[in-house]
């Protein structure tokens, strides 16, 4: 993995570091993410941590030019799948990709760098400021994190017998570096998605919130508030919704603001902060890319009464199943 060396000019600032587990696809969103950190709070000094197995040249340039846009640090953390050798003994191993294990190695590879570090999701959007988040106080706790809805709480708590009835979404999750080496998280986060991961409806997630329990701190849903798209899409509103005074607008959903043809008004939030990243002259997603995208968008375009253009798309979703 490619990391600086302890005396990069991260050590010597008290700079809030960032990081984010991207491929190619997601570093347009990725950007946008940042500049809507940065124009929503002023006076904080950050750093900026990308992880991926590969990352474009194209992207890897545009990723550093954020760094003469707006006077901070960046570092690009290219992940060598040989750190994965040591669990290629067990045999569940081979059914998963090792995506779902980066966020797992952010911690042991910015420690000396940093003592804490943020991660996030490249679908979320900072409407407001973060100087709160980076004053809280850790306590013993290995991580700081936010509730996920209700009904998945239950549901998930249920399913993985979780005697806090507690269970975080896991999109954002400010680690602190040496308490989360220290209770050896990582390790035993992996273990667990190895042992259990085929009961797991989020195999990663699950396996944070069973290994965490007991050991994290929750904080407002306004740092992380989950927002579905086809909530809103599937009863053809186009206007966003009102959710009050929230820091983190998080589209977990299998729609995103970057997908034009959705006819949503986050697409105008997320070009905003797009328009303020080096991805700026990137064109959003003009139409469906695979079959999911154009049911769902043929049900959309029922909602709006577009009878023709909705059967139109679904023909097209039974060509491409």
């Amino acid at each position: 993995m490619n990391n600086p060396s302890p005396t990069s000019p991260a050590t010597a600032d008290d700079s809030f570091h960032i990081a984010f587990c991207v491929d190619d696809h997601y570093c347009r969103s990725m950007g946008a993410t940042i500049a809507s950190i940065i124009a929503n709070s002023p006076g904080v000094t950050f750093t900026f941590h990308v992880f991926a197995f590969a990352l474009s040249e194209d992207n890897r340039k545009r990723f550093k030019q954020l760094e003469q846009m707006y006077q901070l640090k960046t570092h690009v953390h290219i992940i060598d799948p040989e750190v994965f050798k040591p669990f290629a003994h067990i045999s569940q191993f081979s059914y998963y990709s090792p995506t779902i294990f980066t966020r797992l190695l952010i911690p042991s590879t910015l420690r000396g760098m940093c003592d804490k570090v943020l991660y996030l999701d490249a679908d979320i959007l900072c409407v407001g400021s973060m100087a709160e988040l980076r004053d809280m106080d850790f306590g013993d706790s290995a991580a700081i994190v936010v509730p996920d809805a209700d009904e998945t709480t239950r549901r998930r708590c249920a399913a993985l017998q979780l005697s806090s009835q507690k269970y975080f979404n896991s999109g954002v999750m400010y680690m602190h570096v040496e308490n989360w080496m220290t209770q050896e998280i990582t390790e035993k986060t992996i273990l667990a998605i190895l042992e259990n991961g085929k009961e797991y409806r989020f195999p990663d997630q699950d396996a944070l919130n069973v290994v965490l329990e007991g050991k994290i701190r929750y904080i407002d849903r306004k740092w992380n508030f989950l927002y579905d798209l086809i909530h809103d899409l599937e009863k053809d509103k186009r206007q966003m919704r009102d959710i009050g005074a929230v820091v983190f607008i998080h589209f977990a959903g299998a729609v995103k603001p970057w997908n034009d043809w959705c006819l949503h008004a986050s697409t105008a939030l997320f070009v905003k902060y797009q328009a303020l990243s080096p991805w700026a002259d990137l064109a959003l997603d003009p139409a469906p890319r695979n079959y999911k995208e154009m049911r769902m968008y043929s049900r959309f375009l029922m909602k709006r009464g577009q009878v023709l253009d909705s059967f139109r798309w679904y023909m097209k979703y039974l060509s491409a199943r």
